[in-house]
């Protein structure tokens, strides 16, 4: 079955494809209040159902959300807009609604939509699976329905797992690095459901770490990789909604998509901001700081440093047992970085690289996080520790290192005698034109 109108039900709906939307529409280059010039832009209900809509989601007491998501303004009408259709949906155990609810018993209650297939991504539908675990396919306890993993024997939906499904529908809480892999696997599932004549939709969540700020290179045009598949800075400020229709333009995905929209959602907060309840998007990203630091410190995963993967504090610490952390910790704070301060910390990782090894470390303390920027820090520790009179041991593994910077030439260029403030500048530039591109996408 097509789309048809329902989609026209639901709040907040913004549109790109080549199907008609009504008398509602706003044609590209067009604005409405509050929207930006992209493809077929519309709001769904008229202003007074909008309203009650809004209004009955954000509620009078202080227990109610401030920004209503994409799967709370979808759910405010029982899910209209799936409304005799045989739904997919690419969700985690992020994918809850306000009221704590999983989206996946939210509809699968639902009298309009009919939930067929569940999909999930890196660390498997319930958030617990280890960095880079294969996770097989299952079934839930709850409904029945098939768990279809999209990180096992593939990365895509197969023909298979889409069999019968009329509509494909995306919602996880991403992080807002790009090499975290949850936008990777709803670029893959829109590509496929595109190839199908399927209509895929993202029901929006908010940029944790801000829709404001832009970090670190942006990857090569000749690198796609699953954990480097978008041709954006490391720190890339879109939520999931926006990269969609960013994939979808730059690559010339042909697929009927939809984005249900954020309400409330102010681009320069931070998830603390937003009245949601935290929830670890995958188990070392336990809270708003470590994944502000985890697009800056995630790149030692890169060399032959610990970033914490087995300490009460992933991301906001890196070590080695080799490491002269007094030195480098005097190094970073005589360099004044905003937002952030230093200090020696030792640890003992029960997993991943020196594990049972006692590490000598450097502990990161977020003292102003609009200001912290994470890819200063890892770019100012990388040139103190090429200083081979003290840091003799450190290594970069060459083919992470180009996919989590992005290019072929960042080995050399770390490994150079360029000062630190060289490389920020060139990855300040390369955000500087990004951010002209990207404004083409912005839902907010």
């Amino acid at each position: 079955m097509g789309a048809g109108n329902n989609f026209l039900h639901c709040p907040q709906l913004y549109r790109n494809s080549p199907t008609p939307l009504g008398r509602n529409t706003v044609q590209a280059g067009e604005r409405d209040s509050g929207s930006r010039p992209f493809g077929r832009i519309t709001g769904m209900f008229n202003g007074k159902i909008m309203a009650l809509a809004v209004a009955a989601l954000l509620g009078a007491g202080p227990a109610r959300a401030a920004v209503v998501t994409g799967l709370d303004a979808a759910e405010s009408t029982d899910f209209e807009m799936f409304a005799g259709k045989r739904v997919g949906l690419v969700t985690n155990h992020t994918g809850l609604n306000a009221a704590g609810r999983s989206g996946v018993d939210a509809m699968f209650a639902s009298k309009k939509a009919r939930l067929v297939a569940i999909f999930s991504p890196e660390h498997g539908f319930r958030g617990n699976a280890a960095d880079g675990e294969v996770i097989n396919n299952s079934t839930d306890p709850v409904t029945g329905l098939p768990i279809y993993s999209l990180y096992g024997k593939t990365h895509r939906p197969t023909s298979a797992m889409l069999a019968g499904i009329d509509v494909l529908v995306f919602d996880i809480q991403d992080v807002g690095a790009r090499f975290y892999t949850y936008l990777t696997t709803m670029a893959l599932c829109m590509e496929e459901a595109g190839k199908r004549k399927i209509p895929f939709v993202v029901l929006d969540r908010p940029n944790p770490i801000s829709g404001m700020v832009l970090e670190g290179p942006v990857l090569s045009k000749n690198i796609q990789d699953f954990t480097g598949y978008f041709p954006v800075p490391v720190r890339h400020g879109l939520t999931a909604g926006e990269m969609a229709l960013l994939h979808k333009d730059i690559r010339n995905i042909a697929v009927d998509l939809s984005v249900v929209k954020l309400q409330g959602w102010d681009r320069a907060s931070f998830y603390g901001d937003t009245g949601l309840a935290w929830v670890n998007p995958s188990p070392n990203i336990r809270g708003v700081d470590a994944a502000i630091m985890y697009p800056g410190i995630g790149g030692f995963e890169s060399t032959n440093m610990a970033v914490g993967r087995g300490t009460d504090s992933p991301f906001l610490w890196f070590g080695a047992p080799w490491l002269n952390a007094e030195r480098l910790v005097a190094t970073l704070n005589a360099a004044d970085l905003p937002g952030v301060r230093f200090r020696v910390e030792n640890k003992t990782p029960e997993l991943a690289i020196y594990a049972g090894k006692l590490c000598h470390g450097v502990r990161m303390e977020i003292t102003d996080r609009a200001a912290v920027r994470p890819m200063d820090i890892f770019v100012l520790a990388v040139s103190a520790l090429r200083d081979r009179t003290y840091y003799r041991e450190f290594r970069f593994d060459e083919a992470a290192l180009r996919l989590i910077a992005g290019n072929n030439v960042y080995k050399a260029i770390f490994e150079s005698k360029d000062p630190p403030e060289k490389i920020m500048a060139d990855f300040r530039a390369q955000c500087a034109a990004f951010d002209k591109l990207r404004g083409r996408y912005l839902l907010y």
